[in-house]
C-alpha cells in the first residue's frame, strides 16, 4: 500500500489583543472596515488562504470582541498580560497550539488589513517541514505574515519580550528564513494612528 503523505496542518493564529493606545484607546480589533470589524477581515484572510484551524488572541476590550465580533469557527485566546506587549501574545498563541496536532503557526496582525488571502496563501505554501521559517516580503524587507514550522516554537517564545514578538529570533535565524516577495498581492501599512484610519473604508 502506497504510504500516503498527510496535508500538513498549518493554524492561523492573530494576534488582535491591542488596545490602540495612539487610537485613543479604541481596541483595534474592533476598527471598522468595509462594515464589519477588523479581526474579521484578518480571520477570514487567514482561512481564505489556506489556513486551518484559526486560533485568535484577544486582550484589550476582550469581552467586548467576542460579543461584537463573530469569532464562532476561531479557537480563542484571552491574553491576561497583552498590555506588556506583542510578545505576551505571540506567546499566548503558539501555547494555545500546544497539544494540537498542527505542523507550523502562520502569523497574522489583526492592525494590517492591507494583507488579505493571497499574501496567507503565498507565505503558507513556503512550508516544507516542522523546521519552516518563512515570511511575506514587501519590496525585500521582511513583513507578516510569518511561518513557524513547530519544531520552532518554544524558542521563539523564550525570546517573544515586550513588543518585540519574534523580531530578534528572526534576525537571529535569518540564515534561514526563506522570504516571499507579496508586494504585488498585499499592502503592509498598520493601523497604528488616526491618521492610519483613512486606509479603513
Amino acid at each position: 500500500m502506497a504510504h500516503t503523505q498527510r496535508t500538513p496542518v498549518i493554524a492561523g493564529v492573530l494576534l488582535a489583543a491591542g488596545g490602540g493606545r495612539r487610537l485613543g484607546g479604541r481596541p483595534k480589533a474592533l476598527l471598522e472596515h468595509r462594515g464589519r470589524p477588523l479581526v474579521e477581515h484578518a480571520v477570514r484572510a487567514l482561512r481564505n488562504g489556506g489556513c486551518g484551524p484559526v486560533h485568535v488572541v484577544l486582550g484589550a476590550a476582550a469581552e467586548e470582541v467576542q460579543a461584537l465580533a463573530d469569532l464562532s469557527a476561531c479557537a480563542v485566546t484571552v491574553n491576561p498580560s497583552w498590555e506588556e506587549g506583542m510578545g505576551s501574545s505571540l506567546r499566548a498563541g503558539l501555547a494555545s497550539l500546544s497539544g494540537a496536532d498542527v505542523d507550523a503557526a502562520l502569523v497574522l496582525l489583526v492592525d494590517q488589513p492591507g494583507i488579505g488571502a493571497e499574501a496567507v496563501a503565498r507565505v503558507r505554501s513556503a512550508y516544507r517541514s516542522r523546521t519552516a521559517l518563512a515570511a511575506a516580503a514587501y519590496a525585500g524587507e521582511r513583513g507578516h505574515p510569518v511561518l513557524f514550522g513547530a519544531d520552532r516554537w518554544a524558542d521563539v517564545s523564550t525570546g517573544a519580550v515586550g513588543d518585540q514578538g519574534a523580531r530578534a529570533y528572526l534576525r537571529a535565524h535569518r540564515d534561514a528564513l526563506r522570504l516571499v516577495e507579496c508586494s504585488d498581492v498585499a499592502q503592509a501599512y498598520d493601523i497604528d494612528t488616526t491618521e492610519d484610519l483613512t486606509h479603513l473604508e
